[in-house]
């Protein structure tokens, strides 16, 4: 439901000559198509780029894989797991004297689809100048590799392999989660006049007037003792109580929720980030507008329920999206094509 709210679907055989020309018909006035067949798997169907673009030259194609349409794992399948292991993100994540850990959710998987708009988005804007589509290449470890921001930086800049820190920052200290009497809170200090603020609602002022902690640099330098002196202050403390003084005090700092709590929070209520289009409870997208507001109000559509006259119910030819993949779709599209597991097509506006 996530995945394919707002869509239209119906199903399409690849090896049946109807259904593929009927598929082939609405490409070619399509502006995109996206699909994550393995490299190569769609070309002896004619649904390659090369062979699409040859009819539609404006077409352009997000090609989603696990490693891309080049390189020596090119024609390998990639899932997230597999490429959070593989991108480095599972070495960074976990405690220090734990095993790695994955991401609680499908990271890479999230990303590349956000990279992938971003792709489709920045060709679309160079097709306006050129007149010309082309294929957009995202790679599952591409994107993994992407998102190590900081981490990779500090490695390509220092030579220095970065190491598990468990929940605290890598540059930036005291930036991580404390015990509290209760639970848990996470204490975000970006700069030094936040610290002392700290360190005043905590009543920690002789830390606030060590010189061995004025300044970020000093900080991270000293993490385990300064790490140690709040872990002391705060574990003392009820986290309602730990989190209502270093808030009063103008210092980021917050609960470790459970999902049901988050989507409990009063700030995730006021901006409605839970919907149930027909029913069906799910999340809305967090991007706003203010003078287009999106409506979500059909729930997602059952495999085949629609039939090809969708094409006409408001698709202007031209102005249209296409997902192919070899499972359900995960990337929203305002048209989308998505195949079954046997090779053939779910398609989705």
């Amino acid at each position: 439901h996530a995945a394919n709210r707002g869509k239209r679907t119906v199903i399409c055989d690849f090896n049946d000559a109807q259904d593929l020309a009927r598929l082939k018909t609405l490409i070619a006035s399509a502006d995109v198509l996206v699909e994550n067949f393995k490299v190569g798997g769609l070309t002896k169907y004619g649904l390659d780029h090369a062979s699409l673009a040859a009819a539609n030259p404006r077409l352009i194609t997000a090609s989603v894989t696990g490693f891309g349409q080049t390189g020596p794992r090119a024609k390998q399948p990639g899932y997230d797991a597999l490429i959070q292991g593989m991108c480095g993100i599972m070495d960074l994540t976990g405690d220090p004297e734990g095993e790695p850990q994955k991401v609680g959710v499908a990271w890479v998987d999230i990303f590349t689809g956000l990279y992938g708009v971003i792709g489709i988005q920045a060709a679309l804007a160079e097709r306006a100048r050129s007149g010309r589509g082309q294929q957009v290449d995202l790679s599952l470890l591409d994107c993994g590799v992407a998102v190590l921001a900081n981490q990779a930086a500090n490695f390509l800049l220092g030579g220095t392999v970065p190491r598990r820190l468990g929940n605290a920052h890598p540059n930036i200290a005291p930036y991580q989660v404390f015990p509290a009497a209760d639970g848990h809170v996470i204490i975000a200090c970006g700069n030094d006049r936040q610290f002392r603020a700290l360190c005043g609602a905590l009543d920690l002022a002789d830390l606030a007037a060590d010189p061995a902690f004025a300044t970020n640099p000093d900080r991270v330098a000293q993490r385990d003792a300064l790490t140690a002196r709040i872990t002391a202050a705060t574990s003392q403390r009820p986290k309602a109580a730990v989190i209502a003084a270093l808030e009063a005090a103008g210092v980021p700092c917050g609960p470790i929720n459970t999902v049901a709590e988050a989507l409990a929070d009063p700030q995730v209520i006021a901006r409605a980030m839970a919907i149930a289009p027909e029913g069906i409870a799910g999340l809305r997208t967090p991007i706003r507008f203010t003078r287009s507001p999106l409506v979500c109000d059909r729930a997602s559509p059952c495999l085949g329920q629609g039939d090809w006259q969708f094409q006409t119910q408001g698709t202007p030819p031209g102005q249209s999206s296409l997902t192919i993949s070899s499972a359900v779709s995960t990337l929203p599209a305002e048209t989308s094509v998505s195949s079954t597991t046997r090779p053939g097509v779910d398609i989705t506006p």
